[in-house]
């Protein structure tokens, strides 16, 4: 087994090249040594690899005496859902999927019975170092699978508990509380061949005012239309353009697994990830009054004023899910947000449901009655350099080079992930600026995201940061 496939967050890996059957089995195996579960939920997504993997899986949980709840297609939502819902039923939940990769990528997304995801950190550098030992593992106890009915969904054979996901589809609908009088409008919905595919039909019909035009809702694991990531903005090009074709409300395109959104608005402009972050964590603010809001380090300053001028607690948090979920418990946050359109809810056990967010964002115009470009736009006050990536040779030097010459200057200092300075001028606000450098967790690259109140500001602090970064780095993209 390849030790690299044991990522911060998840493990992932070509398949069948690094991630086949007795990967799989292996992982089961180890998973039932270390956690000793007696009841694990498993369930995969449409990846061509994904039925065999999650096979394999299962043999490796039950060979350790350990019971097994399948719940077979899924989204990673839906997943953490019928996890959730279990309230301790579970000891473990394993879902197969390599979420946005390209096709010939497979993985595994790990996580507890009370939905807290295992990571770098919280258990994935023990599992990384007893799968690839030559330990071997077995148990004689006996076992059982409980396997969960099939049902076909629109002409198409698929393996998907039709229970699961009614419960799923009854839970966020509750929890928004949508008004039946939805206006008519149109609206334009990428599922990019993903897993969000097999949950749209029964979402559609639920909003009956609402006319939709469908794109590549076909579970097909090779993406043959394009890459199903909502962050990537070539991707989005269909759904852009069928959003002004048929004068559509809004567009939505969703990634392969189903826990990322993307939204365009009616002129076929894409929405930043943290400006979504303020339009949500605004619209469950107004409905609660009250509550702590988190947002990733990298987004905007309008994040936390937004939180705030709507009667919320902003709080910073670090990239990546595992980070986010474990701060949300500990701050007993409501909903937290990332730049890469994650969007985290407290009352779906901290995680990820890009359907609900997409019912917050029906309700939030539906209440408000205005194009979404005046809703978020009015929002980017200020100007953003996107994330820029430099492939370097020796991140530690460039980053205690950044801190001798920044460190002095800034008026506020974040170590919370990389470095973030903040530099306010009180005498000229105009000036104001920030910036933050973190380490990629997976590859040599530092990546630079940088903010300020002027565009010429924001041009000249991006040049400055990029030469000193540069000077040392082999290329930037």
């Amino acid at each position: 087994m390849t030790p690299s496939i044991f990522k911060s967050y998840d493990i992932r890996g070509l398949s069948p090249e690094e991630i086949d059957v007795p990967v799989a089995k292996r992982l089961g195996e180890t998973l039932a040594s270390i956690y000793k579960p007696k009841h694990v939920l498993v369930g995969h997504d449409m990846r061509t690899t994904s039925p065999e993997l999650e096979t394999a899986l299962i043999e490796g949980f039950t060979s350790m005496g350990v019971s097994v709840t399948r719940i077979g297609l899924c989204s990673t939502p839906m997943f953490y859902f019928a996890v959730g819902e279990g309230n301790g039923k579970y000891d473990l939940g394993v879902m197969v999927t390599a979420s946005h990769n390209p096709a010939k990528y497979n993985g595994f997304k790990l996580v507890k019975g009370d939905c807290q995801p295992i990571g770098q950190g919280s258990g994935m550098e023990e599992i990384r170092e007893l799968a690839c030992s030559d330990k071997a593992l077995t148990s004689p106890s006996s076992s059982r699978t409980e396997s969960y009915a099939v049902r076909d969904l629109a002409a198409e054979q698929v393996a998907l508990d039709p229970n699961v996901r009614e419960r799923y589809l009854n839970h966020i609908f509750k929890l928004a509380n949508i008004s039946s009088d939805i206006p008519s409008w149109s609206m334009a919905i990428d599922a990019g061949n993903g897993m969000n595919g097999c949950i749209l039909p029964e979402f559609v019909k639920r909003l009956p005012s609402l006319t939709v035009h469908p794109l590549y809702w076909e579970l097909d694991g090779s993406f043959p239309n394009h890459e199903a990531n909502p962050l990537n903005l070539e991707t989005l090009h269909d759904v852009q353009n069928l959003v002004k074709e048929k004068n559509c409300a809004f567009g939505v395109a969703f990634d392969g697994d189903g826990d990322r959104i993307g939204f365009i608005d009616e002129e076929g402009t894409p929405i930043p990830g943290d400006i979504l972050t303020a339009l949500f964590g605004q619209e469950l603010l107004r409905e609660r009054g009250s509550g702590r809001v988190l947002y990733d380090l990298r987004s905007s300053w309008s994040v936390p004023e937004t939180i705030e001028k709507s009667g919320g607690e902003a709080g910073m948090c670090r990239v990546g899910h595992a980070h986010i979920k474990r701060q949300m418990r500990a701050e007993k946050a409501i909903f937290a947000g990332e730049l890469s359109m994650h969007f985290y809810f407290a009352d779906l056990w901290f995680a990820e449901s890009s359907d609900y967010a997409l019912l917050l964002m029906i309700k939030l115009l539906a209440r408000e009655q205005k194009p979404l470009s005046h809703l978020w736009k009015p929002l980017q006050k200020y100007f953003h350099s996107g994330e820029i990536n430099f492939h370097v040779k020796d991140q530690k030097t460039i980053l205690k080079s950044l801190e001798g010459y920044y460190a002095k200057q800034a008026t506020d200092i974040s170590t919370l992930d990389g470095l973030r300075y903040e530099f306010r001028d009180a005498k000229n606000p105009t000036q104001d600026w920030w910036f933050n450098v973190r380490a990629s967790n997976t590859e040599p690259v530092l990546r630079l995201n940088l903010e300020a109140k002027s565009l010429e500001q924001m041009e000249k602090r991006k040049q400055e940061v990029t030469k000193m970064i540069s000077g040392s780095s082999e290329d930037n993209a």
